[in-house]
């Protein structure tokens, strides 16, 4: 197995609406924001080679929304998922699987593209299936007043209109263990329903896809819990159970949205888990 970082863009949002009821004059000592309240984010994919599969997981914003819609989210940097891929050797027709931890547009929006003539959408990865579950697709293709913004229907439908959407078993507790993609998942619902938080063997490691449980590096202390999330107090109680999950087992945290460090590690400390070590992807995979 090889694993692969694959960069499909920064952005940025507001601070407040990232850290929730966490005041300003704490949270930006880690995450510090510019003069309109923004603060750095990423769109860290993982891809991974494993026998005769490629496997993504999320594929960030894409690139079909207008002007506008992009204007809301300052993209910055010059990091695609094309060329990502092509510095590894592979392209997107190489690709085999597409995971989506959820459906919320800065995960699943570069999965779905524009055709030649802009008639209508079809898929990015013309090869690949695309991996949700039952639960969180109901969700999605249902959505509430307050959630309806995150889930576009030009991102979702299209998936299923394709033909190869697939969907994982559902766990009976919070993991699913002999996922048939060859990982375990972590269910988590406090940001969503039935988010998947990936759980990959990669020789005697085992490195996790944080997805929005974690978002950054920031968010390690358990109140500091994004505005968006759903049930805040169930994602509370989530992220207590898989930070000491992670500090018991050393588990290596891959960082989705953090946009200047990749991995953490964690320990417990007298007020909790606390930040261990701030690592590369260069470190962890070689």
């Amino acid at each position: 197995m090889n694993l692969y970082v694959i960069n499909s863009g920064n952005f940025k949002l507001d601070g407040g609406a990232m850290f929730g009821v966490v005041p300003k004059s704490i949270w930006s000592r880690t995450n510090p924001a510019d003069d309109k309240n923004m603060i750095d984010l990423g769109a860290r994919c993982l891809l991974i080679e494993d026998g005769d599969r490629l496997i993504l997981i999320d594929t960030g914003m894409g690139n079909k929304q207008s002007d506008k819609f992009f204007g809301y989210y300052y993209m910055w940097g010059d990091a695609t998922i094309d060329s990502s891929l092509k510095k590894h050797g592979f392209h997107r027709d190489d690709i085999t699987d597409v995971f989506l931890t959820h459906l919320h547009f800065d995960h699943c929006g570069g999965a779905i593209q524009w055709n030649k003539d802009k008639t209508g959408y079809e898929s990015a990865f013309k090869n690949a299936y695309f991996w949700s579950n039952t639960a969180h697709w109901q969700w999605a293709t249902n959505p509430n007043a307050r959630e309806k913004a995150s889930f576009l229907k030009e991102n979702i439908l299209p998936i299923e209109e394709s033909g190869r959407l697939k969907f994982t078993n559902l766990p009976n507790g919070n993991i699913l263990k002999n996922s048939a993609l060859g990982f375990d998942i972590f269910f988590a619902d406090g940001h969503t329903d039935k988010q998947m938080i990936p759980m990959i063997t990669y020789k005697d490691k085992t490195i996790c896809f944080m997805a929005d449980l974690l978002p950054t590096a920031g968010h390690l202390p358990l109140p500091y819990v994004m505005g968006y999330d759903m049930r805040p107090l169930v994602t509370l109680t989530e992220k207590e159970k898989f930070l000491n999950m992670a500090a018991d087992h050393g588990y290596y945290l891959f960082l989705e949205h953090d946009a200047h460090h990749e991995i953490i590690t964690v320990k417990h400390a007298e007020k909790g888990v606390r930040l261990e070590s701030i690592l590369s992807t260069k470190d962890v995979f070689n």
